[in-house]
């Protein structure tokens, strides 16, 4: 009998800079955000160190300093892992590699390392597979010290650059032939994608963790896997659903992410090609995290370098069960009121209100909250889309019908 045993989480601390470009309650902000995806990848955060400097040191990504007190608590605490909340030179990396004596990530290699862990298909293990290769290709030169002869000199010159040249080679052979299995397998998803006929299509896009499987396991009464962690989805899902009488297809894809990597946006283009055919986009937001707003505008870059930004949208803030404003003293005559004191209420009288009639929805996926304004806001949208489609089928689909929702169920 197999004895159970506690997973033992990996000792972590987290480091970052506070320059003009990011101040330190977006410093803060990131690192909130770099001590998540620490967890979902099995760390534990002891500590945090940020430094204000004017931009990272192109050596060390931090002072010397500061980069001393770093060793020392890492070496009086049992440390295992230092992780770096910008993406770090090959340079950089061998640099702090040689003074901390540890493992040294930045924020690419730990969302790498979470993908790698979360691919379940054989095209996300490939997409993946193909990112940490071109993360990995300008940083092989590092992982080549133990060949004393790269140094340089007289009587240093000799195998070791032969062998980091092999290995660069493999490689890029590597990337070759994932990039030919990545054509092939999008041939064969733009297959499927053709065979799926004429029916409407909505993507679920947003940012990662605000709940777009939960909306979609709620709508399809489907079971999709749903997590409270970051990245839970990488194999893009369809299903068919049905609101009244009127079938379409709904698509669950990948989350985004605030300084998503290159190497990931580049090989998971394809994956977002769900998005780039779809006729309606439901843009699902967390409007319980108080950087929502931040959030949006990360996902509305994405939207425009897969050049989807013109699609029709519906804003869906998802969680209002978990909303709370942050109480506000009326009797303090020097506190200013600001966005995190606003009730929903007062946000929907915000730019939300600007985005469209009844563009922007308000539920609760988990507690199935204004699920039924949801529907029929989809409900009309996609009788739109479909009646354009084929106008003689009009008269298929009346007015959505609150009267049938019993039958329905």
């Amino acid at each position: 009998m197999l004895e159970k045993k506690d997973i033992e989480l990996e000792k972590a601390v987290l480091i970052g800079v506070v320059t003009k470009e990011q101040n330190e309650e977006k410093s803060k902000e990131y690192l909130d955000e770099l001590e998540f995806l620490t967890f979902t990848a099995g760390g534990e955060v002891k500590k945090r160190f940020t430094q204000k400097m004017e931009m990272p040191n192109p050596k060390t990504y931090i002072g010397t300093g500061k980069m001393e007190e770093v060793r020392l608590y890492i070496e009086e605490n049992n440390i295992t892992t230092a992780i770096f909340d910008d993406e770090l030179s090959s340079s950089q990396e061998r640099n702090i590699s040689k003074i901390l004596n540890v493992k040294v990530l930045d924020r690419t290699n730990l969302i790498l390392d979470i993908f790698a862990q979360r691919a379940q298909t054989s095209y996300a293990r490939t997409q993946v597979e193909l990112a940490q290769c071109e993360y990995l290709l300008p940083r092989l030169r590092g992982m080549w010290t133990h060949l004393e002869r790269q140094k340089g000199g007289i009587g240093m010159r000799g195998p070791g650059e032969t062998e980091i040249e092999t290995d660069r080679r493999i490689v890029r052979d590597r990337i070759a032939l994932l990039k030919d299995k990545i054509k092939t397998i999008d041939k064969q998803m733009s297959v499927q994608r053709g065979n799926r006929g004429q029916m409407v299509r909505v993507a679920l896009v947003g940012y990662t963790n605000v709940g777009k499987s939960t909306l979609m396991n709620t709508v399809s009464k489907s079971e999709v896997f749903a997590e409270n962690k970051l990245f839970a989805t990488l194999d893009t899902t369809v299903r068919k659903v049905v609101i009244q009488n009127l079938p379409f297809l709904l698509t669950d894809t990948v989350g985004f992410i605030r300084k998503l990597p290159t190497q990931l946006v580049d090989s998971f283009k394809s994956t977002l090609d769900e998005v780039r055919e779809a006729d309606l986009l439901l843009h699902v937001v967390d409007i319980s995290h108080p950087n929502f707003e931040d959030h949006i505008e990360s996902v509305n870059k994405v939207l425009g370098e897969i050049k989807s930004a013109d699609k029709p949208i519906i804003m869906v803030f998802n969680k209002i069960d978990a909303y709370q404003a942050k109480p506000f003293d009326e009797t303090d005559l020097i506190a200013q009121r600001t966005e995190e004191h606003y009730s929903l209420a007062e946000w929907k009288k915000t730019w939300m209100n600007r985005v469209g009639e009844d563009n922007a929805l308000f539920i609760s996926a988990l507690n199935k909250r204004n699920l039924e304004d949801f529907k029929k806001r989809v409900y009309d949208e996609v009788r739109d889309i479909h009646v354009t489609r084929f106008p003689y089928n009009h008269f298929l689909y009346p007015d959505y019908d609150y009267d049938n929702l019993g039958e329905e169920e």
